[in-house]
């Protein structure tokens, strides 16, 4: 991995030991971000609480001089313990500014700044067992981040975690956007919904990442970041206590009443407050990349981000151009490598029944108890499509269970090397348990030694993994075009909340490029295999997905034919990368509207979007850097036609306004390349 500009400088200040309750309950400890504007402060309290009473330690943040969150708890319970929350005396305090660049293999900004500063406190009960703990504080310039350390103690070897005592405090009923995905079994994939803070229900876990509106200049954003051996995240209301979100950890398969099985020395993931003046802001941050572990692969030039056709979408459906069914049969598979070579796109996506039965006839959603993911049904030969879509200049990912994965990866995945498979998409895992957390690692680990990407469906938020392992390339964890098939829940409000939400946490495998099209009087649900599924919105609106939603690997949904027979826009769908090196959010407001510029080597690309509210921008182009560019635009109609494409070039400069016109459920894509 690439380094520069790395500028790194400590300030250890000694071991520092105090004693008594007095002195540190007056002890109050401050880290400050690089530029001076984002600002926390620890301080030990006695405080009467719906738990115990105790002297705990308490976190607040604040930026631009204003409170974000004020007086957090810290603390983990541990099972057949005292919780680890009560009574701690520093031990050691040590302060460290850092300052390095780092370079992506594939993302939404090619170089990334880590900027700094950290405070490590360790902490020891001053009475009963005399634990110890860590706390590991950082302020960046765009927000703030902590984790808790376990180091190895006579008296903490092994542990169990029953829960994490975190608290964010709010000072106010804000506005916030959360998902419930009706517990911890789940696949992630809802709406986010907007609430106020005391609009939350009691006793339900809400989904990561949580958006908050803290005033109209501030906006704050939970998640969590270097999740790896641990269990997933929620947030819950705290009872009797306004405006305060507590943690809640996804419990264990194997003991619901463990959320953590380990031994010390250990550290949780990163608990992330993302920060920022707008709620477009956040969608910039480098944070959770940041806070993650860096690549360990030293070879990745074999990892390369693209765009992939997509059978399943239309599966059971009548393709009049070659006048069959689409199905899980080689017919339908050399139909969708063939568009995806007319296209030029890398990748052609073989779903689920290429190997047998993925679900066991008399359990709903179970995997099949005996299916063989190293041997083809009898209706497609793997093998054979590789060596078919490699002539043609594609390759292909195949769908697994995750269950069938598991038991058989060792084994499948240097096969699929040796037939040539480009990737493994994996699904179903639909849980964020320690035990899954640890699934997701092995499977990614495994798949780089046998030069495999992948995509995880079914699959919990990204936290920061793909940086470690960049041959995950994306996963679901989004309620995508997918359910266009069975449901009317993709509005546009709904893909115009999901930048500002899901994708902060990282890449979202959405499948964009729906290309029928309804409005809210003609769009309807067809339902069942048969089904020839619709998207809301214009064509302009489905194609501005492909540069405002991050996916390196961007499966588009529709039918070969449905793209021929309805071509406006294929040419931009040509066109367009999948990867950046630059990304600027120019406009945006929560599940109304965005605009995000995004940079491939000298080419920029616009992507913006409504929801059925017709809008006009003057956007300023001091994004695209000195010189002359020549822009071409792909802009809705306001004709009846939902496809109608307008496409109009000119020549533009740095510091030049272009007028922007958004129709009623529409959108607009640009190119500006350099004269």
């Amino acid at each position: 991995m690439f380094y520069g500009n790395r500028f790194w400088f400590s300030m250890t200040v000694g071991a520092m030991c105090w004693v008594g309750s007095v002195a540190l309950a007056q002890q109050r400890l401050d880290l400050t971000s690089p530029d001076g504007k984002i600002q926390v402060i620890l301080q030990f309290r006695e405080k009467l609480e719906p738990y115990p009473q105790g002297r705990r330690l308490y976190y607040s943040v604040l930026m631009d001089g204003k409170p974000v969150l004020q007086e957090g708890a810290l603390g983990l319970e541990v099972l057949n313990r005292p919780p680890l929350a009560y009574e701690w005396v520093i031990k050691d305090k040590e302060e460290v500014a850092v300052d390095q660049t780092w370079e992506r293999v594939w993302g939404k900004s090619k170089q990334v700044r880590d900027y700094y500063r950290q405070l490590t406190l360790t902490l020891e009960e001053n009475q009963g067992l005399h634990r110890r703990i860590g706390l590991v504080f950082r302020a960046y310039n765009d927000g703030v981040a902590f984790r808790y350390v376990l180091p190895k103690h006579k008296w903490l070897k092994d542990f169990q975690i029953t829960s994490e005592a975190t608290w964010f405090c709010f000072t106010e009923n804000h506005t916030l956007w959360a998902p419930d995905y009706g517990g911890f079994v789940s696949p992630q994939e809802s709406e986010f919904q907007q609430m106020a803070l005391n609009e939350l229900e009691p006793g339900v876990v809400y989904g990561l990442p949580t958006l908050i509106k803290v005033r109209d200049d501030a906006w704050a954003a939970i998640t969590e970041a270097n999740l790896n051996d641990w269990a997933g995240l929620y947030l819950m209301p705290m009872p009797n206590m306004p405006h305060t979100l507590v943690s809640r950890l996804s419990p264990r398969e194997d003991d619901p009443l463990v959320c953590v099985d380990s031994v010390t020395p250990r550290q949780s993931p990163w608990r992330v407050i993302l920060l920022g003046r707008s709620a477009g802001a956040l969608i910039e941050s480098n944070l959770i990349h940041n806070l993650s572990e860096p690549c360990v692969l030293k070879e990745t030039d074999w990892i390369k981000p693209g765009k992939c056709a997509w059978d399943w979408w239309w599966c059971g459906s009548y393709a009049p151009e070659v006048d069959f069914k689409l199905g899980p049969n080689q017919e339908t598979m050399k139909y969708f490598i063939d568009f995806a070579a007319e296209m030029g796109w890398e990748y052609q996506l073989v779903d689920w029944q290429w190997y047998g039965p993925p679900f066991d006839e008399d359990v709903s959603w179970a995997p099949h108890p005996t299916s063989d993911i190293t041997t083809c049904n009898p209706n497609i030969d793997v093998p054979a499509l590789v060596k078919y879509a490699s002539e043609k200049g594609v390759r292909l990912f195949v769908w697994l269970h995750w269950n069938h994965a598991d038991k058989q990866m060792n084994k499948a995945f240097p096969l699929y090397e040796k037939w040539g498979v480009a990737g493994v998409k994996i699904d179903f895992m639909d849980h964020d348990s320690q035990e899954k957390v640890g699934f997701y690692r092995r499977t990614v680990e495994l798949a780089a030694k046998h030069h495999l990407l992948v995509d995880f469906h079914g699959a919990y938020k990204p936290a920061g993994l793909c940086r470690t392992y960049p041959n995950l390339l994306t996963r679901e964890g989004v309620m995508g075009n997918e359910y266009n098939k069975w449901s009317d829940r993709v509005t546009l409000d709904h893909c115009l909340t999901l930048p500002f939400t899901r994708m902060l946490a990282g890449p979202m495998d959405f499948t964009p490029g729906g290309f029928r099209h309804g409005n809210q009087e003609s769009f309807e649900v067809v339902g069942g295999d048969s089904s020839a599924p619709m998207v809301y919105g214009r064509r302009g609106f489905q194609l501005a997905m492909m540069v405002v939603y991050e996916s390196p690997l961007q499966v588009l949904c529709d039918s070969p034919y449905v793209y021929r027979k309805s071509s406006h826009g294929l040419d931009f769908l040509r066109l367009v990368p999948t990867t950046w090196d630059e990304t600027r959010v120019l406009k945006g407001e929560v599940g109304d509207c965005i605009v995000i510029a995004r940079r491939n080597g000298t080419r920029w690309y616009l992507g913006a979007m409504t929801d059925w509210t017709a809008r006009t921008f003057e956007l300023s182009l001091d994004f695209l850097g000195p010189g002359s560019f020549q822009v071409t635009v792909w802009h809705d109609s306001s004709s009846k036609r939902l496809d109608d494409l307008k496409v109009f070039s000119k020549e533009v400069e740095a510091g030049d306004t272009m007028p922007l016109s958004l129709v009623s459920g529409g959108g607009v894509v640009a190119c500006f390349e350099p004269k």
